[in-house]
């Protein structure tokens, strides 16, 4: 009996096709799953930024700003201790941190840094490598470190995380050992002042990834960025993505600018169904403003949510409330016991990897993950991956 003979060109089509369809899989089954800790170590540093450029309308000086960077660090990272809280917090040397911080959280730092969970190891060496940047703003009297689960997770799976104190709007900041908090009356300012921070950081890695900082030269992929923000910095994130065309991403968390913003971005917007601080009109608009987007989208809804579910807050206080232990649902009235911290956690930093290793790194398998609610008990999904 005779078999047909394959003609060459058509074994190079299907060699081409094997090919293809393998290097499909292995990617698949390489991507981490990103609702966990990525495959890196991490490392943190703080460093003090200064805009000459700008006058600080607090300080009278020029513009500074207290930042942190969390990053990919080498193997040595796992033989060494993970950061201490207390350097969020100019070391605790300062009364005048500890009692601002009692005040606003009703929280003892000096009982917080026992139980404090974080993995970052303080001035690791850098791992080498090139990675995307996200900046992170902090919410209206919040502080760089609030997210830091986001912040240390992201740079796990392979960024490179800036965070600033956007000082006068910082819950308290030390430039220079002189602590400076919150101004309550300024918010107008504050809203002006944050996109231009955030611009103003990517400026500075872009001169640390030209030589300006040796740790950071070369290391740095300044054509992918991305900013998220919690409450006042989901705000700044969407400001940024409408005035500075080098944002490619954006993760609003619990905030939302509604007037002049960007809907050409990509987004992740995560809204919390019972988040007080900000109440349902102001909800809606987060929902709203997910509907005018024309980029790709996705919008995560926490139905047991609160405000501070987003943020550090379980870990300062977990009697806060507004998304941290018990309260009262603004849509009736009745009792709430918030998504506990593992939850909100999890889930914010699933969809967060996923959406920027998409976006950001090209990685479509994580598409399938986008598009499924993983957790139907707690969340609301909405996507629309196509458009564009």
């Amino acid at each position: 009996m005779s078999h047909p003979r394959i003609h060459p060109r058509q074994l190079a089509a299907l060699t081409l096709i094997i090919t293809l369809s393998l290097s499909v899989l292995t990617q698949a089954a390489s991507l981490p799953d990103p609702e966990q800790r990525g495959p890196l170590s991490v490392g943190v540093t703080t460093t003090l930024l200064v805009d000459h450029g700008r006058t600080d309308e607090g300080t009278q000086g020029p513009r500074t700003l207290m930042t942190e960077i969390w990053y990919p660090a080498t193997e040595v990272a796992k033989d060494m201790p993970p950061n201490d809280m207390m350097n969020f917090f100019a070391k605790g040397t300062n009364p005048i941190v500890l009692a601002v911080v009692k005040q606003a959280f009703n929280s003892d730092l000096v009982e917080v840094q026992k139980t404090f969970k974080n993995y970052a190891v303080r001035d690791a060496p850098i791992l080498d490598g090139k990675y995307p940047l996200i900046l992170f703003s902090h919410g209206n009297g919040g502080m760089r470190s609030q997210n830091a689960y986001w912040c240390e997770h992201l740079a796990s799976h392979g960024y490179i995380v800036m965070a600033p104190d956007h000082t006068g709007n910082s819950c308290i900041t030390t430039i220079d050992g002189k602590p400076i908090i919150y101004n309550t009356s300024d918010r107008e300012g504050a809203a002006k002042a944050r996109p231009l921070d955030i611009s103003f950081l990517i400026d500075s890695m872009d001169r640390m990834n030209k030589g300006g900082d040796s740790r950071f030269f070369g290391r740095v992929e300044m054509d992918k960025i991305g900013v998220g923000g919690h409450s006042f910095g989901g705000y700044t994130s969407i400001a940024v993505a409408s005035s500075d065309d080098r944002v490619k991403a954006i993760v609003p968390m619990a905030g939302v600018m509604s007037e002049n913003s960007s809907q050409t971005c990509p987004a992740l917007v995560l809204v919390a169904t019972e988040d007080d601080t900000i109440g349902e009109e102001r909800n809606q608009e987060i929902r709203d403003y997910y509907d005018t987007i024309t980029a790709e989208k996705y919008l995560v809804e926490f139905k047991n949510g609160g405000h501070y579910s987003f943020s550090e807050m379980y870990q300062f206080n977990p009697a806060f409330g507004d998304g941290c232990g018990e309260g009262k649902r603004i849509t009736d009235g009745t009792a709430i016991t918030y998504v506990d911290m593992d939850t909100a956690y999890t889930m914010t930093n699933g969809y967060s990897t996923a959406f920027l290793g998409k976006i950001l790194k090209g990685q479509d398998d994580y598409a399938a993950y986008l598009k499924d609610n993983h957790n139907e008990k707690e969340l609301t999904l909405k996507s629309a991956p196509e458009q564009k």
